[in-house]
């Protein structure tokens, strides 16, 4: 047990609060950034004190306003949230039907295809990504949520932790279902999903954050801004060389980019804590 010092605890206290710090620090910057004119953004050392053009500037990010912005957040965040959210519920989907299908349904080279797909956690996109974008372009899915989300929807740790999850349950839930005449699928519907459900809720959020924050992939299937996530639209709106930036914008899409994760964690915190907890036993 550790011991329970008045010093102690002062240390560790002030370690979390320099932690937090470090952490939110950056972020404040930003929001303070979001709200002041474009001459008092570049001013050395940049104020920490709120300007008075919050309004005006989380307005032209996400509408633009003439060709003052030529990536609208709008668009850009609606474009996140549609690939974000095919790509987690697509990933959970596959991954339960997976599992399901590795636990309880007995076929040839059952566990050959387990480990197989286990293996792939070796083989992001970024290593295959040559590979992948050929087959992607001869498929003729450039610009598209198809081309955006399908090479990434599958994951085999959300199967691996399916599977590890349904191996607890215990076998005389499957024979009481089968006594009263369920089937596989009902089984699967009635019984393994509602007890999934803390797992699922934790997925769900890490695969928000995953495919929310997804840069290289994105980047190189859009070639149309109506089609930019927001991950890709802002590093366009920094330019490149001397081209003028208007940071203060830059930093109002940065905060719009920060809503939506934020949002998620803290709605799913408390089935996300709950399902990684489940997890693990």
């Amino acid at each position: 047990m550790i011991e329970n010092r008045l010093g102690l605890r002062i240390f560790a206290h002030i370690m979390i609060i320099l932690a937090v710090l470090l952490v939110c620090f950056p972020i404040y910057l930003a929001i303070i950034a979001s709200t002041q004119s474009a001459t008092e953004v570049v001013n050395v050392p940049i104020s920490l004190l709120p300007g008075d053009q919050m309004i005006e500037n989380y307005k032209i990010a996400l509408f633009g306003k003439d060709e003052t912005v030529a990536y609208p957040a709008a668009r850009m965040l609606w474009v996140s949230l549609v690939m974000t959210l095919i790509i987690a519920v697509g990933k959970i989907a596959i991954s339960l039907t997976s599992a399901f299908a590795i636990v309880y349904f007995r076929f040839p080279c059952r566990m050959l295809i387990f480990w197989i797909i286990f293996i792939t956690l070796m083989l992001p996109v970024e290593v295959r990504i040559i590979p992948t974008f050929d087959v992607v372009a001869n498929l003729h899915m450039l610009n598209s949520y198809a081309g955006l989300t399908i090479p990434l929807i599958a994951s085999a740790t959300a199967t691996f932790l399916f599977r590890q999850f349904f191996s607890t349950v215990p076998d005389e839930l499957l024979e009481a279902a089968r006594v009263d005449g369920a089937g596989a699928m009902r089984f699967f519907k009635d019984v393994l999903l509602p007890l999934s459900i803390p797992t699922v809720a934790a997925l769900f959020v890490i695969q928000f954050i995953y495919g929310w924050n997804q840069y290289l992939w994105p980047l190189l299937m859009t070639t149309r801004e109506e089609m930019f996530p927001i991950s890709v639209g802002l590093r366009q709106m920094m330019g490149s060389g001397d081209s003028l930036v208007d940071w203060n914008i830059v930093m109002a899409t940065v905060v719009l980019m920060l809503i939506p994760p934020m949002i998620v964690i803290l709605a799913m915190q408390r089935w996300l804590v709950k399902g990684l907890i489940d997890s693990e036993k």
